[in-house]
């Protein structure tokens, strides 16, 4: 019998077979996946090979002020592409960019460079090209280049309220102010081109087209007033310079609605001047007066006065021995000029500022009551104001471990606390309007193409009864017009308002050479128009109170604002003593 052949093979032939079983179920599932699962996936990924798709962007919505003059629109223009696979044929490459060269003010070499370099897309050359001259280029119909509707920010104002209206980037958002916090509104909806082309990305002639037109963004209408904003961003910047001052802030409002009039910040920057990789820029374009908080100083003696006269503890004649100093624990407060005035009416110590007076009131009141109403008045919360970093405010209640029996005594004069600008205006103003709490608000209507939304006045609440609010306007008014030489003092006009100056606060305790200078007041005092807060950061030179700083700057403002609104005198303007 012959012998067998072996089956030294068999083994390698099972395995070969094996692989080409795994190789085939792979297969047949990676091709199940491909036109089952992922179908979807891979059509729209060969339909966006097959189709030229652009991008239109949407004209972004406008910015105006209350009298419905833009702030901030947008400007057609164009953005200059080279099809960088047309450009391969180097004659006509030559030719087109030596034409483009001429009309867009660049060297041909750079461009014949840029558009034969690199892959075969699109590469784009100049964004926002002026319109009419987008229109003359195109009208060259240079090979290979292409233009697409675009356009860009414009501010016919310059820089006015650049704080408030803020800025666009390159790539079209809002980066800061309304331009951010209502970018939504103002963005709008980009449409598009789509033209079908081969494989190597050419356009088929008689291909497919479509289009899509862009949606406009809404427009966004403001409260403030242009012209009072120009006076106080005029004025402040004055007053920043006359004071050598650090910076400062005006807020101009109308008491009887809660609407910014005006807003003004310095430093600032115009959007025309703007480098964003500028370190300093953050401290350039932030709205002082809902970001910064200070300790407000004795313009809070209005509300601690108010306190006292609404829960019946005293009245404008009612008195104490002002023996120039308190001691509460181990603490001494002084007057801040030192004075000791003997007896003293709840008028005279208004009129006079004294520390001794809001401390004594303070103590009558008790610290229950007084941070009831502190916050009733709107401090240490924010107002809602409808602007992004809008601060809190910083107040310890006695139910905090670090509140001594002190802190109601210096709080009650403006020390020991922090509130932003417009937190302390909102507060004054409820004894401009009889006793209401208005949410202060800067933007009144936001309209799109389907849809307009107007925003209206809002009573928050009413931390005083009307009469309290009626006395403390009256005092208020004897602050300035039963004070001789007064700086708040407006010919022809009837002026309520306080003082207030602060020492700066820094991680030792306060710098006692540096001071907040700020004034608070409303005109005419019988029917006001508008109230105003004057801050001033840190004044040098010699002066640096409220009364010496502050109070003019506002007399100087408030004195603009009623020529503009040609509000009526309210008494002679010869009969009024002249500030010195």
């Amino acid at each position: 019998m012959p012998e067998s052949r072996p089956n030294h093979l068999t083994w390698r032939l099972l395995l070969l077979a094996g692989l080409v079983s795994i190789a085939l179920v792979a297969l047949v599932f990676r091709l199940a996946t491909i036109q089952i699962v992922d179908h979807q996936q891979y059509a729209d990924e060969a339909a966006a090979t097959h189709a030229g798709v652009a991008d239109l962007p949407a004209p972004r919505g406008a910015i105006l002020d209350s009298s419905g003059f833009p702030l901030a629109t947008s400007e057609d223009t164009w953005d200059v592409y080279i099809d960088r696979f047309l450009w391969r044929d180097a004659a006509k490459a030559s030719a087109a960019a030596s034409s483009l060269g001429v009309a867009l003010g660049r060297d041909a070499q750079a461009l014949l460079k840029l558009g034969t370099e690199g892959n075969n897309g699109d590469v784009v050359v100049q964004r926002q090209l002026p319109y009419e001259a987008g229109v003359q280029l195109r009208s060259q119909g240079l090979w290979g280049v292409r233009l697409l509707p675009s356009s860009k920010r414009a501010y016919p104002e310059g820089g006015l309220a650049s704080s408030i209206v803020g800025f666009v980037g390159i790539e079209g958002t809002g980066l800061w102010g309304v331009e951010s916090d209502f970018d939504g509104v103002l963005h709008g909806k980009p449409g598009l081109i789509g033209s079908e082309r081969d494989a190597l990305g050419r356009p088929i002639s008689f291909g497919g087209r479509t289009e899509r037109d862009p949606v406009a963004g809404g427009d966004v209408t403001l409260t403030i007033d242009r012209f009072i904003q120009s006076i106080a961003e005029q004025r402040l910047k004055e007053a920043v310079s006359k004071y050598n001052a650090r910076g400062g802030s005006i807020v101009v409002m109308d008491p009887n609605t809660g609407a910014i009039l005006a807003m003004a910040s310095v430093p600032s920057v115009a959007q025309s001047g703007i480098n964003l990789d500028d370190p300093k820029l953050l401290d350039e374009v932030r709205n002082r007066a809902i970001t910064d908080l200070y300790e407000p100083g004795s313009v809070i003696k209005t509300l601690t006065t108010a306190t006292a006269i609404d829960l019946g503890r005293v009245t404008p004649e009612s008195t104490y021995v002002d023996t120039g100093e308190v001691r509460i624990g181990d603490a001494t407060i002084k007057n801040w000029d030192f004075s000791a005035n003997g007896p003293t009416t709840v008028r005279q110590y208004l009129q006079k500022s004294l520390n001794t007076g809001s401390v004594w009131l303070s103590g009558l009141i008790g610290a229950k009551d007084f941070y009831r109403y502190l916050s009733a008045f709107g401090l240490g919360e924010p107002t809602h104001i409808g602007l992004s970093g809008e601060a809190d405010g910083l107040i310890r209640q006695p139910s905090d471990d670090a509140w001594y029996p002190v802190d109601l005594a210096t709080n009650s004069y403006g020390q020991g606390f922090a509130a932003t600008p417009i937190q302390v205006l909102t507060a004054v103003n409820v004894f401009a309007n009889g006793g209401r709490l208005m949410r202060p608000y800067i933007v009144s209507q936001v309209a799109n193409n389907s849809d307009v939304r107007h925003f209206d006045p809002v009573e928050v609440r009413r931390p005083v009864s009307a009469a309290t609010a009626q006395t403390m306007a009256r005092l208020m008014y004897d602050v300035v017009e039963g004070v001789d030489y007064h700086g708040a003092r407006v010919p022809g006009y009837d002026v309520a308002g306080k003082t207030g100056t602060t020492l700066v606060s820094i991680p030792t305790g306060y710098d006692l050479n540096s001071t907040i200078a700020s004034f608070a007041g409303f005109i005419p005092y019988q029917q006001p128009r508008v109230s105003i807060l004057v801050k001033i950061d840190q004044p040098s030179g010699g002066l640096n109170l409220g009364g010496q700083v502050a109070a003019p700057v506002f007399a100087t403002v408030a004195a603009d604002i009623m020529k503009y609104l040609r509000v009526p005198a309210t008494r002679p303007a010869e009969l009024q003593v002249t500030a010195r």
